[in-house]
């Protein structure tokens, strides 16, 4: 099987890396600006992995030509922030054919509805696109092609396609590389996403310590009872809005656990002790996707959702405010992604649980 992974941030090289492990020919392309890791392994003729996963992985293709990377393949993984999803559906959507799958991975909060969108996709193409709830890995790039796997998910990262009826082809596109778990809809997937829930809380309650150069670690150091609270009361609604359509969601510390990350079942010990976070350092600047991707897409999407079904949400809608404020920025007025944005604004409870 050949694989187009579109994009070579942190996630794009792990899976890229892990794919080839298991027997996938593997392309790599990004967009003109950003070169850096493209070059590196270009230059190196594949990714070398440290950590929870170790050894160098040959990769077929590595460039910004995004016709020599979806020659031939027969899944496209896009792999990067919500804001890298538009312009990689639109990077590719010439070169979609009928038999292919697109993964977003992760979804950040509505990802495959955001690609079918870009992409142009009707309900007569025949191309299965789907989303996983989040990356199976915690990874930073640390030298130019080389990256540190800190934790493998053991289990939790939930997969679906929409239309649900493409679920099981994708899953077996992708099985023997990761440990998923079949997810009933992409509203599931997009509400299991727990980086809306964490990364904004401690990064605003530790936003003067990143202002000076975040010289801490995010979760170990960054994650008090204080901020535990906020990350609880923030999962409290997120849970909420999955209770009321009818979506199963486990609580972030459940989750956490579930996939090996942390020992602890709470909000605060749960992360500052846990072992999948040990070592990861925080951001240097406010301006960051902890914030801009939290919560520009993840709790404005979330927020806007809740509204159309009748949930009230005002700690999250305090952290949209609050982040809008620290980087001088409208979140909620910028509209990044909302269900009128991507076109399903008049949907009813029912049919949005039929996507």
């Amino acid at each position: 099987m050949k694989v187009a992974v579109l994009g070579s941030g942190n996630g794009g090289l792990a899976c890229a890396y892990e794919l080839v492990q298991h027997g996938r020919e593997v392309a790599l392309f990004d967009l003109p600006e950003f070169p850096a890791q493209i070059a590196a392994v270009a230059e190196a003729g594949g990714i070398t992995s440290t950590g929870a996963l170790e050894g160098f992985s040959p990769i077929a293709y590595s460039g910004h030509d995004i016709a020599a990377a979806m020659d031939g393949a027969d899944l496209v993984l896009i792999v990067g922030p919500a804001f890298a999803t538009p312009p990689m559906a639109q990077a590719c959507r010439e070169h979609l054919r009928p038999g292919m799958a697109v993964l977003v991975c992760p979804a950040s909060c509505a990802g495959a509805l955001t690609f079918i969108k870009e992409a142009g996709l009707g309900s007569q193409d025949d191309v299965i696109v789907g989303e996983t709830s989040t990356l199976p890995y915690a990874v930073r790039i640390v030298a130019p092609g080389t990256i540190r796997i800190f934790h493998r998910l053991i289990s939790g990262t939930f997969l679906a396609a929409t239309p649900q009826s493409g679920t099981d082809r994708l899953f077996a596109m992708v099985e023997d590389v990761w440990p998923l778990e079949r997810a009933n809809n992409v509203l599931q997937t997009t509400l299991q996403n727990g980086n809306p829930v964490i990364h904004p809380a401690v990064s605003l309650l530790n936003a003067g310590a990143i202002d000076r150069g975040g010289d801490f670690l995010f979760y170990e150091e960054g994650v008090t009872e204080g901020v535990g609270r906020l990350i609880e009361a923030v999962d409290r609604e997120r849970l909420a809005i999955a209770e009321t359509l009818g979506v199963a969601a486990l609580s972030e510390p459940a989750l956490g656990v579930h996939q090996g990350y942390m020992t602890e079942e709470n909000y605060s010990t749960g992360y500052s002790k846990a072992p999948g976070f040990r070592g990861i350092g925080a951001q240097t600047l406010l301006d960051h996707r902890y914030l801009t991707e939290d919560v520009g897409y993840g709790l404005v999407f979330l927020t806007d959702l809740a509204q159309r079904i009748g949930v009230a949400t005002p700690v999250m809608d305090s952290v949209i405010a609050l982040a809008s404020v620290v980087l001088a920025r409208d979140f909620r007025g910028e509209q990044a992604r909302t269900l009128e944005t991507l076109g399903f604004g008049d949907l009813t409870v029912e049919e949005l649980q039929a996507l």
